[in-house]
């Protein structure tokens, strides 16, 4: 594999963009890996029970994990011993190389970052079969070290989304930033269930936590692209996606519990845990959304002030769709009070406004990963 950017006049593009795209398909794989065991092992505790370290979807989640940091260890080495000699390296590669303890490693930003969250996934992995030696089984999914995985884990996504970005001038490091911003927004809902130690009384903290985090992605979607397409090609992906893990979620835990001899419970709701928790609304959502784009733009209004406006739209409509998702899909679920049903709204589209300033923001700070095209700017 050949890092370098010295061949850039004695190959041809085609060349270089196979060079990239191996690696970051690699660690997409991984996450993508990881994503599938992350939906089997909720529906697992939902629908058979507590379960052991070494179930076969914790295996699927760090073998997600090992593959991702395995293949950014890879690249940094690669990066490592082009530097030292002396080769310059291209940047549409993971992104630009920064210096890791001093200049003893040399590294992709992207990469980087994707391996320190695979790296830190094995430590909260160790944390976790110590946790299962001392409390034996394991039925919560917003134990200490489960909320500690799925931060690495978003780490890890953060930096696939960058190795992709860096190289936006190919259509698959388009395609790859769409895809790394869907499997972001489908651990989003799983990450904010560690809100349910908190009170709520008076709004929903973790429809609210949901809302932010996919105005925040659908934002950085549309920051990125910068043109019609971004926020709404993100959302139909994760609908993609939450189409298929509807079917997958029961199907794997019944074959596998079929395939270990355990029964099921004898009352399940049937409903599928993980891609009950992304908003089916956010698709139609995203459509506003881009409408909302589309007239500051004929409007001739700053793009990112535009962006805060339709996050907070977002986030409102949003908030107010997920706790009534619940009660539509659960048997006994009621619809909650409209004080509460405001309450939560409201919440969800003050956070809303922070998460479309702040996707638009990172949107941008993606593109500034690839090499600038003649005449290229950044319009904030």
């Amino acid at each position: 594999m050949d890092l370098t950017a010295s061949g850039v006049h004695v190959t041809s593009v085609a060349k270089q963009a196979r060079t990239g795209l191996l690696p970051a398909n690699v660690v997409l794989g991984g996450s993508l890996l990881s994503l599938v065991g992350l939906t089997w092992d909720i529906q697992w505790h939902s629908d058979v029970g507590p379960d052991t370290f070494f179930t076969l979807p914790h295996l699927f989640l760090y073998a997600g994990s090992a593959v991702v940091g395995l293949a950014s260890l890879a690249v940094v080495l690669l990066t490592t011993a082009a530097r030292r000699a002396g080769r310059p390296v291209d940047p549409r590669i993971g992104g630009r190389v920064v210096n890791v303890f001093g200049r003893t490693f040399a590294a992709p930003i992207g990469y980087l970052v994707s391996g320190v969250g695979a790296a830190t996934f094995l430590l909260y992995g160790l944390w976790d079969q110590w946790w299962h030696g001392l409390y034996g089984f394991d039925a919560v999914i917003d134990s200490p070290p489960h909320i500690g995985l799925l931060l690495s884990i978003t780490i890890s996504l953060i930096g696939t989304t960058a190795v992709f970005a860096a190289a936006r001038e190919y259509r698959w490091g388009r395609i790859g930033v769409l895809a790394s911003l869907t499997v972001l927004l489908t651990f989003g809902p799983v990450l904010a269930l560690g809100l349910q130690q908190v009170p709520d009384d008076y709004a929903d903290a973790v429809s609210i936590g949901c809302s932010m985090m996919a105005v925040l992605l659908v934002a950085v979607g549309a920051g990125f692209f910068r043109r019609p397409g971004g926020a709404l090609g993100t959302a139909a992906m994760v609908a993609a996606v939450q189409a298929v893990f509807w079917w997958f979620s029961p199907w794997a835990a019944q074959a596998y519990a079929d395939l270990v001899g355990l029964p099921m419970r004898d009352a399940i709701s049937g409903v599928p845990e993980m891609p009950a928790l992304t908003p089916m609304a956010l698709l139609p959502v995203a459509a506003l959304m881009e409408l909302g784009y589309l007239f500051g733009r004929r409007r001739g209004w700053r793009p990112g002030r535009v962006s805060v406006a339709v996050g907070g739209f977002a986030g409102l409509l949003i908030g107010l769709s997920l706790p009534l998702q619940r009660a539509m899909l659960y048997t006994g679920a009621h619809v909650p009070p409209v004080w509460y049903l405001t309450t939560t709204a409201v919440l969800s589209a003050a956070l809303g406004l922070l998460g479309g300033f702040a996707g638009w923001r990172f949107g941008g700070m993606l593109c500034l990963l690839a090499p600038a095209k003649k005449g290229e700017t950044a319009d904030a």
